[in-house]
């Protein structure tokens, strides 16, 4: 039974800095919870504490039940823990569906054992990856732009392009760091439709984003954090009405 993610005392300090103060947090399968707060809350820390990116002085991270704390980002990957990315971080000299195609959870060339021995299982295995990703694409309405080198995309295309790449993974759990930056419009509509449709398949999503109205309408709870702590939990609208909150977060 898939349980989500579940994180436990997570700590962490560079220096005199703390990002991760004892951070209790957990986003269950099925569900949408979105993380705000002002720049230098610690959001993306937590992201890159969950997904491996630097590993944490203390605490837990569960996926599903099973322990992943101590695993390497591409094996925390591997179990089905993908995210996106603030920058991007897509392949410049590739094309949409190349891009696509790394983020697969298991790709079929990339072990040489299996090139020597499984050369037509590999082909047949590469043969569904590509069907696999220009059926994401079509999904996000990119499907047109599949053979397009990746330079010659516009910004908010190319935000939609690292979610379809994290789609690629099957995630059980998505992390997405401000998806929308520069999206609007029909790929705003698009994403949120995806998103929803993840979350009702069972998957746990946890959604960073500046963006409050897009953290209303589509999360099922809002978390709010400030030097590195979480300091509320509930629904997005209550949160947001919160003096106490509204003044950390705004300012005066």
């Amino acid at each position: 039974m898939q349980t989500g993610l579940k994180v436990t005392n997570l700590c962490k300090r560079f220096g005199g800095i703390v990002v991760a103060d004892a951070i209790d947090l957990d986003v269950p399968a099925g569900r949408i919870v979105g993380l705000i707060g002002p720049n230098g809350a610690g959001k993306t820390s937590f992201f890159n504490l969950v997904s491996g990116v630097v590993a944490p002085d203390a605490g837990q991270v569960m996926l599903d039940g099973e322990d992943v704390t101590g695993l390497k980002m591409a094996e925390r990957a591997r179990r089905g823990l993908a995210r996106t990315w603030q920058n991007l971080r897509l392949f410049p000299s590739l094309s949409v569906l190349d891009n696509l195609l790394i983020g697969t959870r298991d790709y079929p060339g990339e072990r040489l054992s299996r090139l020597a021995l499984q050369s037509g299982r590999i082909a047949r295995d590469e043969t569904q990856d590509r069907l696999k990703a220009l059926d994401v694409l079509e999904r996000i309405g990119l499907a047109g732009i599949a053979h397009t080198d990746i330079v010659n995309v516009p910004y908010g295309q190319q935000k939609l392009i690292g979610v379809a790449r994290a789609l690629m993974n099957d995630p059980r759990c998505l992390l997405l760091d401000e998806p929308m930056a520069g999206v609007e419009g029909q790929a705003y509509r698009t994403l949120q439709s995806v998103v929803r449709g993840l979350a009702a398949s069972g998957v746990a999503v946890c959604v960073v984003e500046h963006n409050v109205a897009f953290i209303r309408d589509l999360c099922n709870e809002g978390v709010f954090m400030f030097a590195g702590k979480v300091l509320a939990r509930g629904d997005v609208e209550s949160l947001v009405a919160d003096p106490r909150l509204t003044e950390l977060y705004f300012g005066t």
